[in-house]
């Protein structure tokens, strides 16, 4: 069942903590690493957040989107060390993990396929490693994963990694940067309130339920148009109380 009752109808929701893993610089800018960057800045345009301070050595921003507080975080450490940054983020704000969401790369998965995970291992990317070493080795916290791709034949992972996106590849992360950051166009979305009126709120968030992070469904996805339902086109994951 899809779920409808959202943030905005809670009497003091939590805040959440949104962490882009990437490396710094321009040398690294658009590159298969630095999606979970780009995921974060697509997410702040979408909600007029600025992520432009550094805080805990993180390009930091903050605001309210609906009734409830966000934090945006794009770790400065470079990727292989981005728990020196979101472990104490998380620590300062006093965030329970399963209001953490961790956006990374994921060569496991079709580049511009985007699945959300409740919890899990490190699949071998350094960046959540690090993470979770800095999480006190907790995984219970959920992760945006985003599709990259495999490299080509006996190519280099690391290579593949900090190469930029080739056209077509970067037509499918621009499409689904773009699909996870508008607003849904749809006739209901008066019944979607806050970050449900988002697109990018069936990517990121899932029902907040007896302290744990659920799935109402799960899905594997590159646009709206796949989903059949009109209640799935305006807005799978939502924060609940």
């Amino acid at each position: 069942m899809i779920v409808r009752r959202c943030l905005s109808t809670a009497a003091q929701p939590r805040p959440w903590l949104f962490v882009g893993l990437g490396n710094p610089g321009e040398k690294y800018h658009g590159t298969r690493h630095n999606v979970g960057f780009e995921m974060i800045d697509a997410f702040a345009e979408s909600v007029s957040i600025s992520v432009d301070r550094i805080h805990f050595k993180a390009l930091f921003g903050q605001g309210v989107v609906g009734d409830a507080g966000v934090f945006l975080a794009k770790p400065q450490t470079y990727m292989n060390l981005s728990g020196e940054s979101a472990g104490p983020l998380a620590a300062y704000y006093k965030m329970p993990l399963n209001r953490v969401v961790v956006f990374h790369d994921d060569m496991d998965l079709p580049c511009g396929v985007l699945r959300l995970q409740d919890k899990g291992g490190h699949g071998r990317h350094n960046g959540l490693k690090s993470v979770i070493y800095h999480f006190r080795g907790n995984r219970e916290f959920a992760r945006l994963r985003i599709g990259i791709g495999n490299p080509p034949g006996q190519m280099d992972p690391k290579a593949f990694l900090l190469q930029k996106f080739n056209a077509a590849g970067r037509e499918r992360i621009d499409a689904a940067l773009q699909e996870g950051s508008r607003p849904c166009p749809c006739d209901n979305s008066a019944h979607i309130e806050g970050l449900g009126k988002s697109r990018a709120s069936k990517y990121y968030f899932s029902h907040y339920e007896n302290g744990h992070l659920s799935y109402s469904r799960h899905y594997s996805f590159t646009t709206c148009s796949d989903f059949t339902s009109q209640e799935a086109k305006c807005g799978i994951w939502n924060i609940c109380q």
